[in-house]
């Protein structure tokens, strides 16, 4: 080789290796939504014996469209049915089309909206809690208050005042579940979960939830 001269390098593949296998490879990362993520929240109100159940899920079967989640509660004379649905675009808007025209043809009292799926929490503790005492108001507003304060989600409830049979007072009755941080105290929110049951005089008790 000549002083001075320079020759270009040479890119030698490896025995049994094509040259194919050592060209970068573009990748797409770019996240894409499936079909079905479409998400429409749908809450439907009627009055007892009537119910909103048939002719809502009705309505979801016919569009095309899975339902995922619902409630059926009667509260008072009413009843409510709560429903989370997915499909594809098209049937979404077909759905709404529908309900639509079941608010306007049935009287049904009808609400919806476009939502999303619910986040993943694994840093949450379902806890059981279960309260009974005479009726005042005011108790289910202290509850709330309690575990907002700790930073405690309540992902369900289902409270009610009824008469006790034996003696005909007036008592109060609730049943949540919340959500506790698993870096949370368990110990220490029970301790004073129960102090402040006991400054308000509710019975209750604070377990985990086996199933």
């Amino acid at each position: 080789m000549l002083a001075g001269v320079r020759h270009p390098a040479r890119f030698v593949v490896p025995h049994n290796h094509s040259l194919l296998a050592w060209t970068p490879q573009l990748t797409d990362t770019t996240p894409r939504q499936a079909p079905n993520e479409n998400h429409l929240l749908i809450n439907a109100y009627t009055t007892h014996p009537q119910s909103p159940l048939l002719a809502v899920t009705r309505r979801i079967a016919d569009s095309g469209c899975n339902l995922v989640d619902t409630r059926l509660a009667t509260v008072g004379r009413d009843v409510s049915v709560s429903a989370l649905v997915t499909g594809s675009w098209d049937a979404v808007a077909k759905l709404e089309t529908m309900l639509t025209k079941l608010e306007r043809e049935e009287g049904l009292k009808l609400v919806w909206y476009r939502t999303g799926p619910k986040q993943v929490q694994s840093m949450l503790l379902p806890y059981v809690v279960e309260v009974i005492a005479a009726d005042k108001p005011g108790i289910m507003f202290q509850l709330a208050d309690f575990f907002d304060g700790q930073g405690i989600t309540i992902e369900s409830l289902h409270c009610s005042r009824y008469r006790a049979m034996q003696t005909g007072a007036d008592m109060f009755s609730a049943q949540l579940t919340i959500g506790i941080p698993s870096d949370m105290h368990i110990a220490a929110l029970r301790d004073d979960f129960l102090e402040f049951c006991d400054h308000l005089n509710l019975d209750a008790i604070m377990d985990p939830m086996k199933y």
